[in-house]
């Protein structure tokens, strides 16, 4: 017989079972401590990426944006300083800060569509007269190759520059990036998986690659993009092909991977992003920048145009170009109508198949 004490219930020899609501209680707590920690998490890392970014204040150089979903020039500036880790990612010590790749990125309004113009570096242009972000006065001066108006004034006269070879386009913002970030950002990205039409063989850069399928890390990426001697003629005009077929294959890739499941993958590609950035002042928050890309999240590989600024080699010297100008008023008239870029703009330059043969295409 089952021995029963008096008040009928069988004795418990586990933990005491505490009252309803002090389970309660206890839960709340618990998550309350969650919420907390993540909290915590959320405001170190949005803290961080904010003091990732550094800026430069443009002022009236710049438009401010008409609405979310208007048309939108942002002003894109690759530069080949030597300082701090760049020296170990180019090569050299010296601090010589030029633009060693220029791009105007136009997105159309509705922000479905865009049109990417590069502006080889070798071009000659006139600067005009400009103020550095210290507040020195430049006078303006004919004749000088467009990568040394950044070394010479730095973003502010860049944009100027920019804006008086497009005859009055007028920039939103600008967004600057040096080479340890590049190869940064590549890196965090999972690297970049391509296939070669043709050979590249440039001792100058470094890269020596056969026809056929490659995966490059961030540091090789950023030397295939810089790459010149090893494609073509030697030209900038050769390099901004093999730029614009990588980035196209890049945009296809990134469009690819949903960030937002792999969260840890996300804060690294964040990091490296925001690390490698010198934006205009309206932009250095990643509220601001978050909202910018999100305004874009439709852009695939397909709707992004790949342009370059109309322009020829200059007959006494092959390392030099001189832009094209009926063409450039024809490519800039498109744009400040927020049009497509009509095909007779288009011609002669590198955004056309003009035998180089080095086909990046994504692996």
């Amino acid at each position: 017989m089952t021995y029963r004490p008096r008040w009928g219930r069988i004795p418990r020899t586990g933990p005491p079972i505490r009252p309803r609501s002090t389970r309660i209680r206890l839960a709340l707590c618990a998550l309350a401590g969650v919420l907390l920690l993540a909290g915590g998490a959320a405001a170190y890392t949005w803290h961080r990426l904010n003091g990732n970014i550094s800026s430069v204040e443009l002022g009236s150089l710049l438009t401010p944006e008409a609405s979310a979903t208007s048309d939108l020039n942002i002003l894109v500036v690759g530069s080949d300083s030597r300082a701090g880790k760049n020296a170990m990612r180019a090569g050299g010590g010296d601090d010589v800060g030029r633009s060693d790749t220029t791009l105007l990125l136009h997105v159309y309004g509705g922000r479905k569509k865009a049109a990417l113009v590069s502006i080889p570096r070798d071009t000659i242009v006139d600067r005009p007269a400009c103020t550095t972000a210290s507040g020195q006065k430049l006078p303006g001066h004919e004749g000088v190759m467009f990568n040394s108006v950044y070394e010479t004034g730095g973003a502010p006269c860049t944009v100027a520059a920019v804006e008086s070879l497009s005859g009055g386009m007028r920039i939103n913002h600008y967004v600057e990036v040096d080479f340890n970030g590049f190869a940064e950002l590549m890196d965090a990205l999972g690297g970049a998986d391509i296939t070669l039409a043709k050979p590249i063989d440039d001792k100058e850069s470094g890269v020596h690659l056969q026809a056929g399928k490659h995966h490059l890390n961030g540091q090789q990426s950023l030397d295939l993009v810089r790459t010149r001697h090893g494609v073509g003629n030697g030209s900038d005009l050769g390099r901004i092909q093999l730029q614009h077929q990588f980035l196209t294959a890049l945009i296809g890739k990134t469009a690819g991977q949903n960030l937002l499941t792999d969260p840890a993958r996300l804060f690294a590609v964040a990091d490296a992003a925001t690390k490698s950035l010198t934006t205009d002042s309206s932009l250095a928050h990643v509220d601001s920048l978050a909202s910018l890309v999100y305004s874009m999240r439709g852009l695939g590989a397909g709707d992004v145009q790949m342009v370059t600024l109309p322009a020829q080699l200059e007959q006494a010297d092959q390392d030099r170009l001189v832009p094209d100008i009926a063409r450039g008023k024809t490519l800039w008239a498109a744009l400040k109508a927020d049009r497509p870029v009509p095909e007779d703009a288009l011609t002669g330059t590198a955004s056309q198949p003009n035998g180089i043969g080095q086909v990046v295409t994504p692996g």
